[in-house]
């Protein structure tokens, strides 16, 4: 009778899961807060007597959210360990991660997109707006600009780094060495923070800002949205190092390592072409800021 019920093919149906529904309402929730947050109406609006648009509103959106990420991911986790995660369903989870990794592509294509059209047309956008908004001409007419071969080169030479390293972690999974993944783990992991703590401090000495021109707008918000990335892609790798100090990945399944890893190659990658255009290209010619 046993037997009857096992399964004997390679797919999974999931049991009922509260996960779909608290997402929804965490992000629903923080987009309130945002939305009144970033409008200034803290608090104008109200919702049962509550008000729903405030940065307080936010912070509880962004709790529950995250609330959602540590339950569903680890209920995930629980399945793979219960065998659940069979080749075909694999398949479909990598297929997933490439379809995520393709809409952060397109995220960041509009941030391209928004840099060049205001860099190459950059006397039209001028002409259009009939305000000091370039000056005619790319960077804006009084901009110092940051030098490229400064701290961005040397935060290029550091995501490189962080590129052999966790391919290293991975090739020490796959070969079944446990010191070498934790190693590889553990340096990509200290590369990607001092990552960040570089471009904290290239933010703090810059000399333009975000609301000061479209050169300042576009520079923060495709950096910044990089940065961010680098924040989630450490935290991801964090969570695997755990992960693999408890001995949870093998070299048969390790999605979640692979995942990661998949992840910061593409944060990787949109480096590089941030470094060329925003950082080289764009700056090509103008002041350096010699602060």
């Amino acid at each position: 009778m046993a037997d009857a019920h096992q399964n004997h093919h390679d797919y999974h149906i999931i049991d009922p899961s509260p996960w779909p529904l608290v997402g929804s309402i965490g992000a629903l929730v923080m987009a309130f807060g945002a939305i009144g947050w970033m409008q200034g109406l803290r608090g104008a609006d109200s919702l049962l007597g509550l008000p729903v648009t405030n940065p307080v509103t936010f912070l509880v959106g962004v709790a529950i959210v995250l609330y959602t990420m540590f339950g569903w991911w680890s209920a995930t986790v629980k399945e793979a360990h219960e065998g659940h995660h069979t080749r075909v369903v694999g398949l479909h989870l990598r297929y997933g991660m490439i379809m995520f990794i393709t809409s952060e592509v397109m995220f960041f294509v509009a941030w391209f997109w928004a840099f060049f059209d205001a860099s190459l047309f950059a006397d039209e956008a001028h002409q259009v707006a009939r305000v000091a908004f370039t000056g005619g001409q790319w960077p804006p007419a009084g901009i110092e600009v940051l030098d490229p071969m400064h701290l961005p080169l040397y935060n290029t030479l550091i995501l490189l780094l962080s590129g052999t390293t966790i391919t290293w972690a991975h090739h020490a999974l796959l070969n079944n060495n446990r010191k070498g993944l934790i190693n590889g783990l553990a340096l990509t992991v200290a590369l990607g923070i001092l990552f960040s703590f570089v471009q904290v401090y290239e933010y703090g000495h810059a000399p333009f800002a975000f609301k000061d021109s479209i050169y300042g707008a576009t520079f923060f918000m495709a950096t910044g949205f990089h940065g961010f990335h680098v924040l989630v892609g450490t935290i991801f790798l964090i969570v695997c190092l755990i992960r693999a100090m408890k001995g949870h990945f093998t070299p048969q399944q390790h999605f979640g390592f692979e995942a990661a890893a998949w992840y910061w190659h593409f944060v990787d990658v949109v480096w590089l072409f941030l470094f060329f255009s925003i950082y080289v290209w764009a700056s090509w010619g103008a002041p350096l800021y010699q602060g």
